[in-house]
């Protein structure tokens, strides 16, 4: 598995080795040994699967409260998302950047956001799925989210985003005190 850093320390992009034939191919999205050995010790607890039928969804920016945060290791597996990692630790010296990374079906690529992020993805194509792991189950008690376009993020050609109510209502960032703080994740 080839393991990038981003320009945010612990938002990592993992992009699985492909072994293909005639048949098709065959990928390794996770182990658990080979992981905690790259310094990856997750316990992952809880699988997501989730389908947008329109080009445009956007889905974020949400994120889970201690003592209930998550970890969650995303992937596209059917079409394209823009997939984005906002840190929202206070005082961490890059609170409030961002990264993007696409997401497809055909590269493989994973994003990998830690406790502390938003984390939030917009859909590039019609009928896309996404699935992803996390380290905590959900808890709707500390569950949250910031307004997609308050943070500053570039979410690539205009955006008229397909959203739910929730994602819609959400608090601009600078209307909202973040939970995490870089100490404790540090």
């Amino acid at each position: 598995m080839l393991i990038e850093q981003t320009d945010l320390p612990g938002v990592l992009i993992l992009t699985p080795q492909r072994f293909g034939d005639a048949r098709g191919w065959f990928m390794e999205t996770w182990n658990a040994d080979r992981m905690a050995e790259a310094g990856l010790d997750l316990a992952f607890v809880q699988d997501n699967h989730s389908f947008s039928a329109q080009k445009g969804t956007l889905r974020g920016l949400h994120y889970q409260s201690p003592p209930r945060a998550q970890d969650k290791l995303v992937r596209c597996t059917r079409g394209a998302i823009r997939d984005v990692a906002v840190d929202i630790r206070r005082g961490s010296p890059t609170f409030g950047r961002w990264v993007r990374v696409d997401l497809t079906a055909e590269n493989g690529r994973q994003l990998l956001v830690p406790k502390g992020f938003l984390h939030g993805f917009l859909t590039l194509a019609p009928d896309t799925e996404v699935q992803y792991k996390c380290t905590d189950t959900y808890a709707p008690s500390h569950d949250g989210a910031v307004r997609w376009n308050t943070v500053g993020i570039d979410w690539g050609d205009e955006v008229e985003p397909v959203l739910s109510a929730k994602d819609a209502a959400a608090p601009a960032m600078a209307d909202w005190q973040s939970p995490f703080d870089w100490k404790d994740e540090a």
